[in-house]
């Protein structure tokens, strides 16, 4: 038997860790014994996609699978599945789990662990909130619970609880599904990830299709009806009645174990770790995914941003790191892109309150272009807005709103906040150009230059 490696979490960071660190080990002559605990029914998904498996878009969840336990068993990894990890013996160098199905509870015994216990929705902490009728969607298992409702009961009025990135996905969800919709979100604006500005074109945009969006609203509790059903919810005073409410107010790490067990958080509420992935002060812990907090690039700060694209980076730098290989994790830019019907929405790096939170003088630039050439078919109106430092013009942030063909353009940006441009830089890259795709200057160009006008 080789080295006993124990990995709490069975998705994005947890078995990108275990499959890189066999492949690892395997190149420098090391024997792994890799077991995973995974409480729920399936591995190695995408979470992204129970949005578009709850509207129908795409079958589920064997479609949101990327591999199965037994694809990941036949590659010599022990998964045990409905299996919980309730403690973490640090001294003993032992983790306690429960079956939840069979009540059978055990130890497992490690060398080195792995922590990639994910994130939780934030649930308020109102009456009613624990109704069966209330669902968070983080997991598959989320996901399912959400789907067999709806095929149960066929609600006919959703209210979806927050306006971030899960609360428009999930009201394009149920839209597909001809729900009747209401968003209520305690921001001022939905999308509370932009700027205001671009947030209110979202709220615009939303109501235009005939989503009911009520901001300036916090949620003060939900009305239960019968056998855990929900009724209504209650909100600034007023009762939104309600045969399914989902929560979409965002999550939180899934870090409880880990707390108990002494090791370090961060004052995002994720565990602590240094750029190779290892649980600071621990030399045998590991962690990676949406319990960690990362290096934000732009504001040289650790932040919490929970995208499957960062967990799985960082479980394959922690696996080649446990196995004796060297990698290193460099960091995000908090870039992120969502859609609502036909509306797109991106950003990346700072908003206008991230930057003077940290005290930067700066300057913002926002500009109405179209996705192509104005007089080609098909051209749809977007927006842009960058921020930039003064006096150098670092790009600092920028957000885009707008219909098909927008929002991947925040790629150009997110790169350009990588690599630490300069509005003037970027306002003279050598972006492609042709009628059906783009005006002759791109909109990302049109914005850049004129921030580097401003100043």
């Amino acid at each position: 038997m080789g080295e006993r490696v124990v990995v709490i979490g069975g998705d994005a960071g947890g078995m990108s860790a275990a499959s890189q660190a066999l492949r690892t080990a395997k190149k420098h002559g090391r024997t792994l014994d890799i077991v995973v605990l995974e409480r729920g029914h399936w591995t190695s998904y995408s979470a992204c996609g129970i949005p578009y498996w709850t509207a129908g878009i795409v079958n589920g969840p064997d479609e949101l699978v990327a591999r199965t336990p037994e694809e990941h068993r036949k590659k010599g990894i022990d998964v045990r599945m409905r299996t919980e990890a309730v403690r973490i013996d640090i001294d003993r160098r032992a983790v306690d789990f429960v079956e939840p199905e069979s009540g059978k509870r055990g130890k497992v015994e490690f060398d080195q662990l792995v922590i990639a216990t994910g994130a939780e929705p934030i649930r308020p902490d109102v009456p009613g909130v624990d109704s069966s009728a209330i669902h968070g969607v983080q997991t598959l298992d989320d996901g399912a619970a959400l789907l067999d409702r709806l095929e149960k009961d066929d609600p006919k009025r959703a209210v979806i609880v927050g306006g971030g990135y899960i609360g428009i996905e999930m009201a394009e969800a149920m839209v597909h599904r001809g729900l009747d919709v209401t968003v209520i979100d305690k921001a001022a604006e939905p999308m509370s990830s932009l700027d205001p500005d671009l947030g209110r074109q979202v709220h615009d945009a939303m109501e235009g299709m005939g989503i009911e969006v009520e901001t300036d609203t916090p949620v003060e509790g939900f009305e239960a009806g019968d056998n855990g059903s929900v009724q209504a919810v209650v909100a600034g005073g007023r009762a939104f009645p309600a045969d399914i409410v989902v929560l979409g107010i965002g999550v939180q790490p899934a870090t409880s174990l880990a707390k108990q067990a002494g090791l370090p958080i961060g004052e995002h509420g994720g565990l602590r770790v240094d750029d190779r992935m290892q649980v600071e002060g621990h030399n045998a812990i590991w962690a990676a995914g949406d319990c960690v907090e990362s290096f934000d690039r732009v504001a040289r700060a650790p932040v919490h941003v929970p995208l499957g694209t960062h967990a799985n980076k960082q479980g394959r730098v922690l696996g080649t790191n446990l196995a004796g290989g060297d990698a290193v994790f460099p960091g995000v830019v908090r870039t992120a892109i969502s859609k609502v019907c036909d509306l797109e929405v991106a950003r990346t790096g700072m908003r206008e309150k991230d930057a003077r939170r940290a005290g930067l003088d700066f300057v913002t630039a926002t500009i109405e272009s179209t996705t192509r050439a104005g007089y080609f078919p098909g051209a749809q109106p977007m927006t842009v807005k960058v921020l930039a430092e003064k006096p150098d013009g670092r790009l600092l942030g920028a957000q885009i709103v707008g219909r098909k063909g927008s929002a991947k353009r925040i790629d150009v940006l997110a790169l350009a906040l990588w690599t630490e441009q300069t509005v003037g830089e970027l306002s003279q890259v050598d972006l492609s150009y042709a009628p059906p795709f783009s005006p002759v200057w791109d909109p990302v160009l049109i914005a850049a230059r004129k921030a580097a006008d401003l100043l």
